[in-house]
């Protein structure tokens, strides 16, 4: 009896085991040294001058980190933007994260980036560790998120940049008080550096960094959830030298441009996915694919501008589509990227759906699409 009851568990046991889903753990990679790449839709980056260090890739914007006897080193994933437009252009950009950190020695948490025209290198500085940066006497003090930040330039000569050993200027919007988690909502720090006659020029890149300086540490960074587009409830003041007003950080598109990343926007259809080649974008590569998101819109009349190409010589064919209507067709004719501009298009106002959508590819092409810019006509 006692037999029968052992067998009957070890067979109830084995379909279990056969109705169970087979679930395969994709393992993340670490890298040591310098190098770039793309993962999960972000940009990562993990740079030194010498030292020991990992970085190992999490998935989406996530990443843990680890340094010890450097000199300098940074660990950063966001988004490389190239230097095509200047930060206006993208609408609002905001970043979500948390950060389990843990430096010994001089290290900031921050966002962090470059632009061109002018040569800049920024830091908007959470936290810190045994030294708050950068040092001297702030321009202004502004509140964004919330929270209190000091605003100062500086000069950098004859150090390492994206174009090489060269003097450029620093920007800093440094906390007054730490933190590892929250809300920073990127565009109104540049606003309110603008304010204070720090102008930025074109965005090469927009990333949550964490760098080390001459010290030991580790972080793990658990959220990082970067995006572009649409409009800041944030709000911030600022008071100092350079500004004793307020400024609004809300923007709209009856008023410059938005641009939209369309890795951001709900992907629809039976084969539409993420590349990262050859730029951060999507793939439609099959009829009625589709990439989706909805716009609130001031006034009924924009110019839409789509950055795009062909999986090869072919030409392609993305159709743009407003509150469920047909507005006209983006054209791609061959593989190397390109912006195709359908002009003074009409549309309902208020939340629209905006959508573009693959149709008639005849088996021929794929459409591969970057942003969607969206400007007054």
């Amino acid at each position: 009896m006692q037999r029968k009851r052992l067998m009957g568990f070890v067979a109830l046991m084995l379909c279990m085991a056969l109705l169970m889903p087979t679930v395969s753990a994709k393992a993340a990679t670490t890298i040591y040294n310098e190098k770039t790449g793309t993962e999960g839709g972000y940009d990562y980056c993990l740079w030194k001058d010498y030292g020991d260090t990992s970085m190992t890739l999490t998935g989406g914007g996530t990443f843990e980190c680890w340094w010890e006897n450097i000199g300098n080193a940074l660990f950063r994933k966001g988004k490389t933007l190239g230097c095509v437009q200047n930060y206006a252009s993208y609408g609002n950009i905001k970043l979500d994260y948390g950060v389990d950190y843990q430096p010994n020695g001089n290290s900031y948490l921050c966002v962090y980036g470059w632009s061109r025209n002018p040569l800049v290198e920024y830091y908007i500085v959470d936290s810190w560790g045994t030294w708050r940066p950068p040092g001297g006497s702030p321009k202004a003090t502004v509140t964004i998120d919330g929270g209190t930040y000091q605003i100062y330039e500086t000069t950098r000569v004859n150090q390492p940049s994206i174009d090489g050993n060269t003097t450029f200027k620093q920007y800093w919007s440094v906390r007054t008080s730490k933190r590892t988690s929250g809300t920073i909502t990127v565009s109104d720090h540049f606003k309110a550096w603008a304010n204070c006659g720090m102008k930025l020029g074109s965005l090469y890149e927009v990333t949550l960094c964490v760098e080390g300086y001459q010290s030991s540490g580790w972080a793990n960074v658990y959220k990082n959830n970067l995006t572009f587009g649409g409009s800041s409830s944030s709000g911030s003041s600022s008071s100092g030298s350079s500004n004793s007003g307020s400024s609004s950080s809300g923007s709209s598109s009856s008023s410059g441009s938005y641009v939209t990343q369309c890795e951001n926007m709900t992907l629809g259809g039976s084969y539409a996915g993420k590349i990262s080649s050859p730029f951060s974008g999507v793939a439609l590569y099959g009829n009625n694919d589709s990439a989706k998101y909805t716009q609130n819109f001031g006034y009924g009349t924009h110019n839409f501008t789509l950055r795009g190409c062909s999986n090869n010589s072919e030409m392609a064919q993305v159709d743009l589509y407003i509150g469920g209507q047909k507005k006209g067709t983006f054209y791609y004719g061959g593989s190397y990227p390109a912006s195709y501009t359908i002009k003074n298009v009409s549309h309902g106002t208020g939340n629209q759906e905006v959508k573009l959508v693959c149709t008639s590819d005849n088996g021929k092409w794929d459409a591969y699409i970057d942003y969607l810019e969206i400007t007054n006509p």
